[in-house]
């Protein structure tokens, strides 16, 4: 770390570099997925209801990381849209479980196509090696800040 009254040069740090590249990440899939009609939210619910619905939308809400507010006004222009539908949950008759439309499930190769593009285009020049290795340590930063976040956070 610095020293007092050096200049504070958020470049030196790790944690700098990781969300300023997660930003550029997310903006290349936004701009991607924009011709589709999606942003990454929206590619996120409809990655998860393919993979897992149909959802009430808590379970959506767990499973897309997507914060609850934000997904109840999500499902709505969804459904307005044409994306998703909602029904009711025979489990739980006042819930609803959401599920793909055609329209949406049309839309799914197209997804993940331009994901997967935007994927290559951020790690174009990174060898498999390197990109498993940016993966593990990725994966190491993001439990490192889990354990040192868990006991700041409200009890549930």
């Amino acid at each position: 770390m610095e020293g007092e009254g050096e200049r504070w040069a958020p470049e030196r740090y790790a944690a700098f570099w990781i969300n300023h590249s997660s930003r550029k990440v997310t903006r290349l899939h936004e701009l991607r997925l924009r011709p589709i009609g999606l942003s990454m939210a929206n590619a996120a619910v409809l990655l998860t209801l393919a993979e897992d619905g149909p959802l009430s939308q808590k379970d959506l809400t767990r499973l897309a990381r997507v914060e609850q507010p934000t997904m109840a006004e999500m499902l709505s222009r969804m459904e307005r849209d044409g994306l998703v539908c909602r029904q009711r949950n025979p489990r739980d008759r006042r819930g609803s479980l959401f599920s793909l439309t055609d329209l949406a499930r049309d839309r799914l190769d197209l997804v993940r196509e331009a994901l997967l593009q935007g994927e290559r285009d951020a790690l174009s020049g990174l060898t498999d090696e390197e990109t498993e290795q940016l993966i593990r340590l990725l994966r190491r930063v993001a439990g490192n800040v889990d354990q040192a976040a868990a006991p700041l956070q409200p009890p549930r």
